[in-house]
């Protein structure tokens, strides 16, 4: 048996003709189009290629994106000031914070202090608190990415046995929440798991988000399953995998999503759908407002 290879840049790409529609309704209600400030500190190359690359699907899709770059040598209280004042920007609708931050900023100032409805990547208290409550919340967009993929494949998660490999702050803490929520049996392995195998092979949708190149062998796969692949490891001789062994497991599995083109492609594509949405709902609670008097 060969697996189904999921697509995420098909996914993607199916994704982003939707938001195009979702902002070109909100355009020509609002008069303006969503704004996102993308919030980054010098210092880090990745972090500048990363954030070209959402300005480039912002473009794409209608919304405003810009991005605030600040000094490395920027001090705490001097970025708790950009937050505030990203915060009250009738013209900022989402804001994204790249990490990681210089060893001299703690993150702890950002999850204080951005604001909630504005907080698209789902790191604020705020949104970490709700997510566990079950309320409405913004996401981390790599969890994110994971439950779309999951639901635009039909993948049955209602009584379903699913194990997340990771428990890291960003994927499988939330991401195992997500999953309860779908009414799934939720199982977290990491590090100190003994007898992993015990716990793979029974899972019908299996997940790895542990950082470890090429982890999951097809040993550790129960014939039939949805293996869904977060990591990007670089290669020291060149090339990036996942955490998935994937020419082994695509021969046990049901599904496997590839690395790269599987969860990847969806994460900042994640981001704007949630940019969107917060604009949505802002304008709506500014209706509300302006009802009320």
């Amino acid at each position: 048996m060969t697996a189904t290879i999921i697509d995420g840049r098909a996914l993607g790409k199916e994704i982003r003709a939707e938001l195009r529609e979702d902002v070109r309704a909100y355009t020509q209600q609002q008069g303006t189009s969503p704004g996102l400030a993308i919030v980054r500190v010098e210092g880090d190359p990745a972090s500048a290629v990363y954030a070209r690359s959402i300005v480039r699907i912002s473009e794409d899709i209608g919304v405003n994106a810009h991005v605030e770059l600040l000094p490395a040598e920027i001090t705490a209280e001097e970025l708790q000031a950009v937050l505030m004042r990203l915060n009250t920007d009738d013209h900022v609708q989402g804001i994204l914070v790249q990490m990681p931050l210089p060893e001299h900023l703690p993150q702890k100032i950002v999850i204080d202090t951005l604001a909630a409805e504005k907080d698209i990547d789902g790191i604020s208290s705020l949104s970490a608190g709700n997510l566990f409550l079950g309320l409405p919340s913004f996401l981390p967009s790599t969890a994110a990415a994971v439950m779309e993929i999951l639901e635009r494949t039909h993948t049955p998660l209602a009584g379903k046995r699913v194990v997340v490999l990771g428990r890291s702050n960003v994927v499988g803490k939330p991401l195992s929440m997500m999953l309860l929520q779908k009414n799934a049996t939720v199982t977290v392995c990491h590090s100190r798991t003994v007898n992993l195998s015990t716990y793979t092979r029974a899972a019908d949708v299996l997940i790895a988000a542990v950082g470890r190149p090429r982890m999951v062998k097809a040993e550790l796969v129960r014939p039939g399953a949805t293996v869904i692949d977060v990591g990007i490891n670089s290669l020291p001789e060149g090339g990036i995998v996942g955490d998935v062994d994937f020419d082994s497991v695509k021969e046990v599995a049901g599904a496997v999503t590839p690395t790269p083109g599987g969860v990847g492609p969806l994460t900042n594509v994640l981001l704007l759908k949630q940019c969107v949405q917060a604009a949505w709902r802002q304008a709506k609670g500014q209706e509300q407002m302006l009802h009320s008097f």
